[in-house]
């Protein structure tokens, strides 16, 4: 098997999968990118496996990315595309070395512009805090690559080793950290592994009289790999929120409250459909709806990350930091647009 790890926070590369975990063992760390980034985009880093039957680099890159992307690889060779560690392209032709490390940057997919803004809501030295819209994806993958909240603030900020400490859902508005020094990356990973970071989230969904509020609600949620949507399962509860209601109006519309006190995928959409009041402009709860076309930005799901409050473990800091947006379904009473 082939390693193909682009170059700090995961991106998909259009061949095939990264991987995403790696058994914990001491190993020497790989060399540093001898390629920029474009767009704010890291290369591609590819890790020759250890033990192999192929002559050459050639011969094992189109074995593995397939013979359908023969005329690509070919392409990145004859332009020089795939270099080595000292920057040098690599030949075709370049003898097969178990371990040895290549990069290359991928085509960048056509994206729909994001056509709304990303507020800075706190910077220091070591971190970066923003109030991101919806629809705008955290970090890049798959076909959202360029059009992400990390990209854009890498080149903005001119922070070319900015990183996402967390990530929020592509289509959930609000706040998420991002790191600025690689080597204090993982001190901030730390504090959401270890809920040490306390997250107040907002949400417009039915109103419902009879549902006793404020609740806890605890139940187990598995998400499949290849399946959009989670699901409650029996079991042991690894997911458990509690919900409040901050006021309602004569439409039939209401808006909650929403404290995670875990971090499953989905867990706030799942559970408000549980309670038999769905977010507004949710297209998986309660059922899978059909794609939205790209471009279209009119009716976002109405889920926004508020707040979030923890202690910097780098600095010692308090921080307690609040989202300005507003969701638009509370905002207008007719045609809401999203209010990004």
């Amino acid at each position: 098997m082939i390693d193909i790890l682009p170059v700090g926070i995961g991106v998909s590369n259009g061949f095939s999968r990264p991987r995403t975990l790696e058994p914990m063992r001491r190993r020497t760390p790989p060399p540093p990118s001898p390629l920029p980034q474009r767009d704010g985009v890291d290369p591609v880093r590819v890790r020759l496996p250890g033990q192999g039957h192929w002559a050459t680099v050639r011969e094992h890159l189109v074995e593995r990315f397939g013979a359908a992307r023969t005329g690509i690889v070919d392409g990145m060779f004859a332009t020089g595309g795939i270099v080595g560690a000292d920057g040098r392209a690599v030949a075709p032709n370049t003898a097969y070395a178990p371990g040895m490390f290549v990069w290359f940057h991928r085509d960048l997919p056509a994206e729909e512009p994001v056509p709304f803004s990303l507020e800075i809501v706190y910077r220091d030295d070591h971190l970066v805090v923003a109030d991101k819209p919806h629809f705008l994806a955290t970090t890049p993958r798959g076909s959202h690559v360029t059009e992400t909240a990390l990209a854009r603030l890498r080149r903005e900020l001119g922070l070319p080793t900015l990183s996402a400490a967390h990530r929020l859902d592509r289509l959930t508005a609000g706040l998420v950290l991002f790191t600025v020094r690689p080597e204090e990356r993982g001190a901030y990973q730390t504090l959401f592994r270890d809920r040490r970071v306390h997250k107040v989230y907002e949400a417009v969904a039915p109103y419902d009289p009879t549902l006793a509020l404020p609740t806890t609600v605890r139940s187990r949620i598995l998400k499949e790999r290849g399946t959009l949507a989670a699901r409650e399962v029996p079991g042991e509860p690894n997911a458990v929120s509690h919900v409040e209601l901050i006021e309602h109006r004569p439409d039939g519309l209401a808006r909650y409250l929403l404290t995670p006190r875990t971090g499953q995928t989905h867990q706030l959409r799942v559970h408000m459909n549980a309670l038999g009041i769905p977010i507004l402009g949710d297209p998986l709860y309660p059922e899978v709806t059909a794609p939205v076309p790209a471009g279209d930005f009119r009716r976002p799901l109405q889920l926004l990350a508020r707040e979030l409050e923890f202690t910097d473990p780098v600095t010692g800091a308090a921080h307690r930091l609040r989202s300005g947006r507003t969701l638009g379904a509370w905002s207008s009473y007719d045609d809401w647009d999203g209010g990004q």
